[in-house]
């Protein structure tokens, strides 16, 4: 069963194959998504990455979490299910 990890933190010109390329060390990854905004376009500084197991998906969280990338360190968890958020009036 495929697990989902956030990863924070990210210097804004990551793309996702180096996210998945640095994911990969880790085990098999299913996906990785950088989050960017809808108008600019430019990334927001976190993504999620599924990794195919929950025993790869720890040993990214161990092996990743708090380490450097860009001059920029980052943060690996395991994501959270999306929460409803309550209408801003737009």
């Amino acid at each position: 069963m495929a697990k989902k990890l956030f990863v924070g933190g990210i210097p804004y010109s990551t793309t996702d194959d180096q996210l998945k390329e640095m994911f990969s060390q880790a085990g098999t990854v299913v996906s990785a998504q950088i989050i960017s905004d809808k108008f600019s376009g430019r990334s927001k500084g976190f993504a999620f990455v599924e990794m195919s197991s929950d025993e790869e998906a720890n040993k990214a969280i161990e092996m990743l979490n708090g380490t450097e990338v860009g001059g920029r360190s980052i943060a690996v968890n395991e994501a959270r299910p999306k929460t409803e958020r309550p209408d801003r009036g737009r």
